[in-house]
């Protein structure tokens, strides 16, 4: 799966468990609704700052947002750095 798309698809499904919409995650996140919207399609990427902003929000780490973007990207092909 691309990366854009796996940090999308973890987004919403952690936005939906926190019980947040679009709007109310961005208003926490400080960040603009319509981003969250085409960060989730997979449309734009975020930068090391708003994954910061997301996971404050959220109320995880900016790690457990990523590793769930990894384990989606690698189900299937797995490669390790050395």
């Amino acid at each position: 799966m691309d990366t854009g798309l796996a940090f999308g698809k973890t987004l919403r499904k952690r936005r939906k468990e926190a019980g947040f919409t679009q709007e109310q995650l961005a208003l926490e996140a400080d960040i603009q609704r319509n981003y969250v919207s085409l960060i989730e399609r997979g449309v734009n990427q975020p930068t090391i700052t708003i994954i910061f902003k997301l996971a404050g929000a959220l109320g995880c780490s900016p790690s457990s947002l990523v590793e769930d973007v990894e384990k989606l990207v690698s189900s299937g092909s797995h490669s390790d750095c050395d």
